[in-house]
């Protein structure tokens, strides 16, 4: 392992230059040090979102989890190598995951094709520069890159962006398109929308579509990084709207049918692309 980057700094390799990270690690645009704590008690891997994983990763032996975060998912390979530069963040992992390194997604301290397959779940949004990370992934992966993240051009559709509009227009901005991330990749490209269960463990804004008194807990809103980009007025502004609707039953009268709704196809993808 490669002595920690000393912060903060400009990182520099290949041509490609980032802004500085902050003093927890973190390169994208939040400080995990700040917004992640508690992250994993409300970001834990759910079942059915690992088994699309698991059968877009094939029979790979060997996988790059890049953005690793807290560790969520890494149960769907076999060996697991992880990189995530908040310090937050990799503290939070569980003693039986391996200790991720310190790198960002742009400078990967591997060799040409190194891992049979790469992982990235949650987290191309975080970094500071996509098209570098992309090609950096492409370079060392031998076979399929599986990207778990939102389609940015549906992410609206969710019933919050009647209550928080902020907090969802910030995520369309902050994700990147579908066809831009297979593109980066290059080679054979697909996407696939992975329905979202009802009693979804892993915590982002659309895992609680049937359970929206969910989103009244500031823990779990924490968790999605969106409303780190909001004001205390906009979070107050929602948590008034929502529980007023809900003790009236004007959002059960319209949204109601959500919480028997087995599961939900909303933004939630995966980019999978192989050579």
């Amino acid at each position: 392992m490669r002595a920690p980057i000393p912060l903060p700094s400009l990182l520099t390799k290949r041509g490609i230059t980032m802004a500085a990270r902050t003093q927890d690690g973190s390169a994208g645009d939040v400080d995990y040090g700040t917004a992640g704590s508690g992250y994993a008690s409300y970001r834990r891997p759910d079942e059915h979102v690992a088994r699309f994983i698991a059968r877009a990763l094939g029979d790979a032996r060997s996988v790059l989890n890049v953005g690793a975060g807290a560790g969520s998912y890494e149960g769907a390979a076999r060996t697991v190598t992880a990189v995530e530069p908040s310090e937050s963040m990799r503290a939070q992992r569980p003693a039986r995951l391996t200790r991720a390194i310190d790198a960002v997604a742009e400078d990967l301290p591997f060799a040409d094709g190194e891992f049979d397959a790469t992982m990235a779940l949650f987290s191309v949004h975080q970094w500071s520069d996509v098209a570098a990370g992309l090609r950096e992934i492409r370079r060392v992966t031998r076979g399929p890159v599986v990207i778990l993240t939102c389609d940015p051009t549906r992410v609206r559709d969710f019933w919050l962006h009647r209550y928080a509009p902020e907090v969802l227009d910030t995520e369309a901005r902050r994700y990147p398109s579908v066809q831009d991330l297979a593109s980066g990749l290059g080679g054979d490209g697909a996407v696939q929308t992975v329905p979202i269960p009802l009693h979804c463990t892993d915590g982002f804004n659309e895992a609680y579509y049937g359970r929206p008194e969910m989103l009244l807990d500031p823990g779990a809103r924490q968790a999605c990084s969106a409303w780190s980009f909001v004001d205390d007025r906009v979070r107050e502004r929602f948590d008034t709207s929502l529980r007023d609707d809900l003790d009236s039953g004007a959002w059960d009268g319209e949204f109601g049918h959500l919480r028997r709704q087995p599961t939900y196809e909303g933004s939630l993808v995966i980019v999978r692309a192989t050579p």
